[in-house]
């Protein structure tokens, strides 16, 4: 795939890049993912590259993300999983001279279109980042609504608003009393929660979450998953996972990223019980039973 694409529209500054049309090598169909249903999509990404200056990082990946349910983005490091997950809602075009190629459809529109306003995509969009980033100079409460003020949206009872966030996150009944407490003081685990919270302030229909409990101990890391399986009811959650027993626990679905020195590619993807007991591909067998990565 990468020998296909001329040097020429190789992208040098932050842009969407036009390649030629062409049926990918990895297409949905091929993958099984007809079991993702499209009808039930509201997420879906067609043929994307991504790159960072010259380097091509990712290659060629079509998805579909089913409306509530967890889909599990796992593979080696440096195979693009986290890359892709911020083009999901255009955080990628913060990197300077980043550049992608393809379509993130998002209830059927392509997000990277000209008049479509990121801002906006980003807060339907949520993401929550693999450390734990509460804004220091603010208290807990103050953290839930400060997506509010950046996005200049109002509401009407900001502390009922808190209180649901950090119920939804599963937070409420540990901070409750000290909701005038700095944002910092809280645990790593109680701090991821409290950024879930926050992002779940804007009302986002998905979640992106990039490696949450990577830096959390065995039980914040349950408290965390739990949060993920409850939130799915009601909104789609793509997670980041280098973790295969949380990725068997908390997704419904798969999809496996792999790099063989070149761009990182989508090998397959497929229901979880499927890509942990029966893959199509042996490198999936391989990665998911640790004898690489």
């Amino acid at each position: 795939m990468d020998s296909q694409i001329s040097e020429t529209t190789r992208p040098h500054i932050t842009a969407k890049v036009e390649i030629p049309e062409q049926r990918s090598k990895l297409h949905t169909e091929d993958l099984q993912v007809d079991k993702m249903v499209k009808s039930e999509s509201g997420l879906e990404t067609r043929n994307v590259h991504a790159w960072f200056d010259k380097h091509h990082a990712l290659a060629d990946i079509s998805l579909h993300f089913p409306k509530n349910t967890v889909t599990g983005l796992i593979g080696p490091s440096g195979c693009g999983k986290s890359t892709f997950l911020r083009l999901l809602n255009r955080m990628h075009e913060f990197i300077p001279r980043a550049a992608m190629a393809g379509e993130v459809l998002f209830a059927g529109n392509d997000i990277y279109d000209p008049g479509v306003n990121p801002i906006d995509i980003r807060r339907r969009i949520g993401m929550v980042f693999q450390k734990p980033n509460p804004f220091p100079a603010m208290n807990i409460g103050e953290n839930v609504v400060a997506g509010l003020k950046l996005s200049r949206v109002k509401t009407s009872n900001k502390d009922a608003l808190i209180e649901d966030c950090l119920t939804r996150a599963g937070l409420w009944k540990e901070v409750k009393d000290r909701l005038g407490s700095a944002g910092g003081s809280l645990s790593g685990g109680q701090q991821q929660r409290l950024c879930i919270a926050r992002a779940l302030a804007l009302n986002p229909e998905v979640l992106l979450l990039d490696e949450p409990c990577s830096a959390l101990d065995p039980g914040s890391t349950l408290r965390v998953e739990e949060t993920i399986v409850q939130l799915s009811a009601s909104m789609t959650i793509v997670i980041v996972t280098h973790n295969m027993q949380q990725a068997a626990r908390v997704s419904d679905y798969c999809a496996f990223f792999l790099s063989d020195g070149g761009p990182g590619q989508l090998v397959e993807a497929d229901l979880t019980t499927n890509i942990f007991s029966n893959p199509s591909d042996t490198r999936t067998a391989d990665y998911v039973q640790g004898r690489f990565g």
